[in-house]
């Protein structure tokens, strides 16, 4: 605007010029005074003030022009960032709505699985007060029935009769502790159900109240993990008069009678009380499991009356209890497997024909090598006894090891295969962590704890594997 202002005035002054320069005739002074005239030019000090007004309105203009492009330039900056804003609440707005969606379907299934359950639960009702209407009648007749004896058997019963009677009671009474010990796994299924659908119903009243989605998913996470329930025992029908409840001695004779799913049954073998235990029904035979290690969700470093009568959860990790084992290897000839899986998921495995001792022994174990991918490392040694932190029937324990164990294993000396030792999520950098981990040692000098563990027992007879010729002596665990 300043040079605009300029290029005028100079116009002005240069035209002034040109009018007088180009007069055609030479000026002539009169001496009589000119009559008064008007000029056609503005003094030259109004050219200079409309000048100097003219800079100034320039000078303003331009002032309000640069003010104007910074409000525009900050109004297309908040027009972007609102534009950012909307992409990205449609987007969360979308995946709400298909979070809702998913919600929506999982609470229908949640719902025909709670239909379900209280199905279930009702049936579980009913052959509970069956049962007990059964064992009252039962125990009806067998008073009645004594009664009778006691009075027909007055000066008549032999010691051969009174034994047989005695031996009749026997019977009853552990046929007693049988219904006792299959209400009480009843009980503890009705337990699971109701914490089930008690979950079920805290999901639905979430859903209802709208609440945000985090909470939503963390619920459905949390209900996902959450222990299933535990399946009814084995039973089967009787005469017309009463039930028997029989239960399978171990998972191989499920697997003979028709069942193939793998899951947990109410067993009983010979000499032992009924339990519930994990069947694996995956390898063309049952077999019955009696350790699994998967995530490190449960401490395995307990005292010895822990590791005798089990701890654990059988839908995780556990160990079924050396009692149990006991009970199920004295049934005859069984064979153990052991699976283990690194954390490349890269499965191995070794059997052995096994043999488990008493509690007066301390559980020795024996085992005789017959196949598998693992190495042997339980070869040459006979007789090794259970030990536990609290209970050392090794002498090995801590005093004469440079790295203690944990957990209770059939330790044979400062050894490095131990599948009870303390879960270790990845390989540790010092050699001293890795000896601490579940391990099976290899014969190499470095050390691998592994990811997953399996042991599960079986009869000799429901599988029919290739015995190498080496496995014709007797061996123990190498640890």
């Amino acid at each position: 605007m300043r040079i605009t202002a300029v290029t005028i005035y100079f116009f002005l002054v240069v035209a002034s010029v040109l009018v007088f320069c180009n007069t055609s005739e030479p000026p002539v002074f009169h001496l009589e005074a000119p009559p008064e005239s008007r000029s056609l030019f503005a003094p030259l000090d109004d050219v200079r003030l409309l000048s100097n007004g003219l800079l100034q309105l320039g000078q303003s203009m331009r002032e309000f022009v640069q003010k104007t492009k910074g409000q525009i330039n900050t109004i297309f900056q908040k027009l972007n960032i609102f534009d950012r804003s909307f992409i990205q609440l449609s987007t969360l707005a979308g995946e709400i709505k298909e979070g809702e969606e998913e919600l929506k379907q999982t609470t229908v299934v949640l719902n025909t699985h709670n239909e379900e359950i209280k199905e279930l639960s009702e049936k579980i009702s009913s052959k509970m007060e069956s049962i007990l209407q059964e064992k009252n009648q039962l125990l009806n007749k067998v008073n009645s029935l004594e009664e009778k004896l006691s009075r027909l058997s007055v000066g008549l019963l032999t010691i051969t009769q009174v034994a047989e009677i005695n031996s009749l009671r026997e019977v009853i009474q552990r046929q007693e502790q049988s219904i006792a010990n299959l209400l009480e796994a009843m009980v503890e299924q009705g337990r699971h159900l109701n914490h089930q659908t008690r979950k079920i119903k805290l999901l639905e009243e979430k859903l209802a109240a709208n609440t945000s989605a985090q909470e939503t998913f963390e619920k459905m996470a949390e209900i996902s993990k959450s222990a299933l329930p535990t399946p009814t025992p084995y039973l089967t029908s009787g005469n017309s008069s009463t039930t028997m409840m029989y239960f399978p001695s171990d998972c191989s004779e499920l697997f003979d009678r028709g069942e193939r799913a793998n899951g947990i049954y109410a067993i009983k073998p010979n000499g032992s009380e009924p339990f519930m235990a994990i069947c694996d029904m995956s390898r063309g035979h049952g077999a019955t499991v009696i350790q699994q290690r998967r995530d490190g969700s449960i401490n395995f470093d307990e005292p010895w009356e822990k590791y005798e009568n089990g701890f654990g959860d059988l839908q995780c990790e556990f160990w079924l209890g050396l009692k149990k084992i006991r009970s199920l290897a004295s049934q005859g000839n069984s064979v153990l497997h052991i699976q283990l899986e690194d954390w490349k998921q890269n499965r191995h495995s070794i059997e052995y024909r096994f043999y488990l001792e008493g509690p007066e022994s301390n559980y020795a174990i024996r085992l005789i090598h017959l196949s598998g991918s693992l190495p042997n490392t339980m070869s040459n040694h006979t007789g090794v006894m259970f030990s536990t932190r609290d209970r050392d029937n090794g002498s090995h324990w801590a005093s004469t090891c440079v790295h203690p164990h944990s957990g209770g294993w059939w330790f044979s000396s400062c050894g490095d295969t131990n599948l009870n030792e303390k879960y270790l999520r990845m390989r540790a950098n010092g050699r001293s962590e890795r000896r601490r981990g579940i391990q099976w040692k290899s014969g190499r000098k470095v050390f691998y704890s592994f990811m997953v563990t399996q042991i599960s027992i079986c009869p000799a007879g429901s599988i029919s594997p290739t015995y190498p010729a080496s496995a014709t002596s007797e061996a123990t665990v190498n640890l």
